[in-house]
């Protein structure tokens, strides 16, 4: 059954058999026999494959408890799954050789399983075993060290001891790397390896460089990941070490983002199924990111892949779209000067927002008939009335053809800010484009210059960015 034991096992690992069955050469077949499975349980056949797993087969058990799954193709490199209705499931491993045998019972997976035509596999659940025994002397030290006093010797005492039992544990991996250097487990090993800091050099002035182990950290964070292999993406650890190489270890701006999105781009080109991932995922993330300005990333991975033609993947009608989109995009990025929008106000003369002379503009997309926008709109309007007088205007678009409600609603709700609509079908319909309006309301805020600080907030947001920025501009 499965197992997870502290920072140093991340999951149960085992690839490429040495010896197998010539049952079916040209493609796999996998026998798994399961003492106490029911004859006629439905069991699966998965693999990890990035952030999710996926189904490979299926197959029913016989009346000896045995399951076989076969294929007429040989099967993807990586860690499997055998799924049986209860979901306790465990991990093996498909390799070169793909005709194999396991042979386990339902009261312990691991402990008694026999493996038959993969010696990886055996070293592979010989390691499993012997992790589980680690945990088993580990978790009791856990609980000691919460619940002893604050006690230095005895806390030290416990920590000692775990200490000891993760240094077995990195010297079995460290020798199995060692004694098996062609397997694919030992690739996953070396995979789980952090890298080893050393000392910070001294700064002039004599002190620590307190940085140099972030910068050294993040230099090396690859050093054992083959970013070339895409047997990665069917592990249980891959997804998670890109992930938190995005998040924790690069700087959450664009500019910061786009550097590393290239390093893992371009160094999994030599591989067509690690590069499409690689663009995919970046894409994909920072497409739908919800923190602000993460679109910027999405344009420059559109830029630089799709609309070069790179992401070989997508079809005419995908890349179109895409590229449209970034397109679109790219103008309302915060940091570029905001597009020129002219409209009538409720007189019916033209204002035209690069006019307006404030400190800080406001321009808020906004419909008198949408149900979110009759909650916003008034606590935008008194965020209004407590910081025009630092310089604040609010230019209002209202986004559909209903004059009387529009103007109705400024009366009631008493909007003394700026507000327009455009009367004209297809000038309305450009402008919401142009600022990538899919829904309201949706707020913009500009300083001065009419440069973009702040795109897609609300009114509580809002007050609170404004704040920071007088305070940067304090500095």
């Amino acid at each position: 059954m499965k197992s997870f034991f502290s920072n140093v096992f991340i999951g149960l690992f085992a690839t490429m058999s040495i010896n197998s069955f010539a049952e079916n050469p040209e493609g796999f077949t996998i026998k798994i026999k399961v003492k106490g499975l029911k004859e006629g349980a439905s069991c699966i056949l998965a693999y990890y494959n990035w952030d999710k797993n996926a189904i490979k087969d299926s197959a029913k058990a016989d009346s000896k408890g045995e399951v076989v799954f076969k294929g007429t193709e040989k099967a993807e490199e990586g860690i499997y799954l055998f799924v049986p209705p209860n979901k306790k499931y465990f991990d093996f491993v498909v390799g070169v050789e793909q005709n194999f045998s396991l042979e386990t019972d339902t009261t312990d997976y691991i402990k008694n399983m026999k493996v038959k035509g993969s010696e990886e596999n055996k070293s592979f659940f010989e390691y499993q075993a012997f992790m589980i025994s680690k945990q088993k002397q580990i978790e009791p030290l856990r609980e000691q060290l919460k619940s002893i006093k604050k006690s230095k010797d005895s806390t030290k005492l416990l920590q000692d001891k775990m200490s000891a039992i993760d240094l077995e544990v990195k010297t079995y991996q460290s020798n199995f790397i060692k004694n098996h250097p062609a397997t694919f487990v030992a690739k996953l090993f070396k995979a789980m390896e952090e890298p080893v800091i050393p000392d910070a050099p001294l700064l002039p002035n004599g002190s620590k460089d307190t940085i140099f182990p972030y910068h050294y950290y993040k230099a090396h964070y690859f050093d054992n990941i083959d970013l070339t292999d895409d047997r990665m993406l069917r592990t249980p650890i891959f997804f998670n070490k890109i992930k938190n190489y995005m998040d924790k270890w690069t700087a959450q701006t664009p500019d910061s983002l786009n550097v590393s999105a290239d390093y893992l781009i371009e160094h999994s080109k030599p591989n067509k199924e690690m590069f499409k991932y690689m663009v995919w995922w970046t894409t994909l993330t920072y497409e739908t990111s919800k923190n602000m300005g993460m679109d910027a990333v999405f344009v420059h991975i559109v830029d630089k892949y799709y609309k070069t033609k790179q992401a070989y993947w997508v079809d005419s009608t995908q890349l179109y779209k895409i590229s449209e989109k970034a397109t679109i995009l790219k103008p309302i990025l915060i940091g570029k000067r905001a597009p020129e929008i002219s409209m009538p106000d409720s007189l019916g003369e033209y204002i035209s927002m690069s006019n307006i002379k404030a400190k800080y503009t406001i321009i808020v997309f906004w419909d008198q008939g949408c149900g979110h926008c009759k909650k916003e709109i008034p606590k935008l309007m008194e965020l209004y009335n407590k910081i025009k007088s630092k310089g604040v205007a609010v230019y209002a678009i209202e986004t559909e053809d209903k004059a009387d409600e529009w103007k109705k609603f400024i009366k009631d709700n008493k909007l003394n800010w700026i507000n327009v609509r455009e009367p004209d079908h297809y000038r309305r319909a450009v402008a919401k484009k142009i600022y990538d309006i899919q829904s309201t309301p949706i707020i913009y805020l500009l300083d001065e210059n009419k440069i973009i600080k702040a795109k897609h907030i609300d009114s509580e947001q809002l007050g609170g960015i404004i704040e920071m920025l007088e305070k940067e501009k304090g500095k």
